[in-house]
């Protein structure tokens, strides 16, 4: 017997469109609720039963950025439980939870990139090491340390990212003059006024106040963050712009260039989708574009779906990968479309259901 299953949330729109992908494909996929780990997964006979499993995030409530590191190790214990549970060699995973895990990781994830010879955006580095040496034991102000590593490197913008964080949860855009001393910021996340905790409020705002500034930044970096160079983006009417490519199976299934009039382009702040196809770029352009994905999908060959952003610089239009993400398949203009990511996933399943190689 041969069960497909998803370890998620069943009211997410993740997984109830991957269910209309497997209706439409003719197979049934059960849903594991995450509420309800890890019980229900040891519940699951994986001795006796062929399993495919893909694994979807989980739900989060908080807002709290400062919860963040916990939420993710949480989260990453969960994925070390599955990957060493007794029946996981007799799973066969839509996405590994090792590779999973290890896109979590920013850093780490630039790292391999960068090894394979991929662009990507770079990090800022102190004078002893990458951005990761910022909050290392340090009681000298992480702030001023970042905004010496900017003088030294002739970087006045800079992206500051919790190393683990998505749908631009705790994402600052910093710019610094030196020459004057003024700064501005650009984030969704503020100062809770109750309890002085930074949260996420889903809106970009953009403060100047130095003062203010850089009290916000010192609390984001006491986290676990990563520093990068903020690179001009490429425009299209007026707004920049970068790219979210979806690959499965080595093949690019969507494409969606996501339009911003600030330097933060997550869907989630109401910024402008468009199809990459509308952009008119060049087709040695779309080539790079294209090719370069594929290359940073295979840097992680036990994945068979992820999700890549990819910014084209201004003027060259060179490509840089700006992360990935192992679980970045909901885009809502293909779900409301073919969807024809979930439906690529529903495809899958049943091939392997009926006994063909799949990679």
């Amino acid at each position: 017997m041969s069960r497909l299953i998803l370890l998620g949330n069943p009211e997410t729109k993740r997984a109830v469109y991957l269910k209309k992908g497997a209706e439409k494909a003719g197979v049934e996929v059960e849903v594991l609720d995450w509420r309800k780990f890890p019980q229900n997964f040891e519940e699951t006979d994986f001795q006796e039963e062929e399993i495919f499993l893909k694994i979807d995030p989980p739900s989060w409530n908080s807002c709290c950025l400062e919860e963040l590191d916990r939420l993710v190790s949480e989260y990453e214990g969960n994925l070390d439980y599955i990957a060493a549970s007794p029946g996981s060699k007799r799973i066969t995973f839509l996405n590994h939870p090792q590779g999973i895990k290890e896109l979590l990781d920013k850093r780490g994830c630039k790292r391999r990139l960068k090894e394979a010879g991929i662009p990507v955006t770079e990090e800022i580095e102190t004078e002893s090491g990458t951005s990761a040496a910022f909050r290392r034991g340090s009681q000298y102000p992480l702030t001023e340390q970042l905004l010496e590593a900017m003088e030294r490197q002739k970087a006045f913008q800079v992206f500051i990212k919790p190393d683990h964080g998505s749908g631009a949860a705790g994402v600052m855009a910093f710019r610094y003059e030196p020459r004057k001393g003024q700064t501005a910021l650009y984030t969704c996340a503020a100062k809770e006024p109750a309890t002085g905790r930074l949260v996420n409020t889903r809106r970009l705002r953009r403060f100047t106040d130095r003062q203010k500034v850089c009290s916000m930044v010192e609390g984001l970096l006491r986290s676990d963050c990563i520093v990068e160079r903020w690179y001009a983006k490429a425009e299209h009417k007026g707004f920049s712009y970068d790219l979210r490519a979806v690959v499965q199976d080595g093949e690019i299934d969507f494409m969606l260039a996501r339009l911003s009039a600030g330097p933060i382009t997550n869907l989630q702040l109401n910024n402008h989708p468009l199809g990459a196809e509308e952009l008119g770029l060049s087709s040695a352009v779309k080539s790079q574009v294209e090719q370069i994905c594929r290359q940073a999908a295979g840097c992680w060959p036990s994945l068979r779906s992820v999700g890549v952003d990819i910014l084209l610089e201004r003027g060259s239009l060179r490509p840089r990968i700006i992360e990935m993400n192992g679980q970045g398949d909901l885009i809502y203009q293909d779900i409301y479309g073919e969807n024809k990511i979930y439906c690529r996933q529903a495809k899958m399943m049943k091939r392997w259901q009926q006994g063909e190689e799949i990679r």
